[in-house]
């Protein structure tokens, strides 16, 4: 039996804990990792890139199975699930960090993206512009452990309920037959 192929993609929209408790749930996905890109300083921590001055973004980077979930499907989940008309915004997060970006890995990603977009804005679903870059992705930095799984292992926490619980809701009651099995808080990984 021959292996499966994997692809990445890579999105930022806002806070990276947010987008990675929405794309982890989604069948065909293999793996979300939050991390940094997009930006000029080597090997950025979470606290330089929260100063805004590295050029990075809080993205998150989406192992999939193509066979499973295409790529396109994730762009328009990406774009179900964040702001993409505020410049450098999103909800109370604020700066060049939490920016509307698709960073693409090959040129048919960038076509699609471009195309999503395009489709998007003839729709006008979003009532202004859609101001989300699609961009080259240069090196990926992953984010410190403490930011993986966030929701998973904080569910509990103001930002958590504020912020992610209702798009975890959104996701479950929009696009039910496309998720897998919840995916639980680790007892091992709570404060």
């Amino acid at each position: 039996m021959p292996s499966k192929q994997f692809e990445t993609a890579t999105f930022a929209g806002g806070c990276f804990w947010c987008l990675e408790a929405v794309f982890e749930r989604l069948m065909g996905v293999e793996r979300v990792v939050s991390g940094y890109t997009g930006g000029s300083t080597p090997n950025p921590t979470y606290e330089d890139v929260s100063t805004g001055r590295t050029g990075h973004a809080e993205v998150v980077q989406v192992t999939f199975d193509p066979t499973a979930i295409s790529y396109r499907e994730l762009v328009e989940i990406f774009f179900a699930f964040h702001d993409p008309t505020t410049l450098n915004r999103q909800g109370p997060d604020t700066g060049t960090q939490y920016r509307s970006a698709i960073f693409f890995g090959n040129e048919e990603q960038a076509a699609t993206a471009r195309e999503v977009i395009a489709e998007l804005e003839a729709k006008r679903l979003f009532g202004a512009p859609i101001v989300t870059e699609v961009t080259p992705l240069g090196a990926f930095y992953p984010a410190e452990e403490y930011h993986q799984q966030y929701f998973q292992r904080h569910p509990e926490r103001m930002y958590c309920q504020a912020m992610i619980a209702p798009k975890v809701a959104k996701l479950r009651k929009a696009y039910s037959s496309r998720l897998r099995e919840p995916v639980a808080a680790s007892p091992s990984a709570r404060p």
